[in-house]
């Protein structure tokens, strides 16, 4: 299958794998500080319009991505691999934070061989915050996890980005491919 090739499957069936990051914080007024204290994926995707697809949600952890360790990390892996191994499954869409994605993207790519589409999405702003990218970008990441062939992507701002070539740009707050 290539690329661009769309599965035609209906319902779709997406299990989303909640990490944390900042599309996951809120702002506490006791602390003054953003933190993870409340998840906020079930209602971002309740706001989203998806008549024939089947979202299953799983809650990883609820970690900034800059806090994440080698056995978070391991963790994500073996989740995705059961995921993937779930033949009531068509795609995986990860919810990461930016900062270490790419890491996350590869250590995905280094260990899996894919039979469906595994699509990790972050923001750059928090989903509760004015002016967040969460919403598009989770939205962007279950279309592409549809219409993507089997393997690993970071998907943010209407890109599609192999994992192996994923980075952050920190100046133009996205995600970038490498050369």
């Amino acid at each position: 299958m290539s690329p661009t090739e769309s599965v035609d499957r209906s319902p779709f069936r997406v299990t989303v794998l909640a990490t944390g990051g900042t599309l996951e914080k809120s702002y506490d007024a006791r602390s003054g500080q953003l933190s993870l204290a409340e998840p906020v994926i079930d209602d971002l995707l309740g706001r989203l319009d998806m008549p024939d697809v089947a979202v299953q949600i799983e809650r990883l952890m609820a970690k900034d991505s800059l806090d994440m360790t080698d056995a978070d990390r391991h963790a994500i892996v073996a989740a995705v691999q059961r995921t993937c191994a779930d033949e009531t499954v068509d795609a995986v869409v990860v919810t990461h934070g930016t900062d270490t994605l790419a890491d996350t993207a590869r250590a995905l790519h280094a260990t899996l061989s894919p039979t469906l589409p595994v699509v990790l999405t972050g923001a750059m702003r928090p989903y509760r915050v004015a002016a967040s990218d969460g919403l598009q970008n989770v939205a962007q990441a279950l279309m592409a996890a549809r219409l993507l062939a089997p393997g690993v992507y970071a998907v943010m701002h209407g890109r599609a980005i192999a994992a192996d070539r994923v980075c952050k740009d920190y100046e133009r707050l996205t995600l970038t491919a490498q050369a």
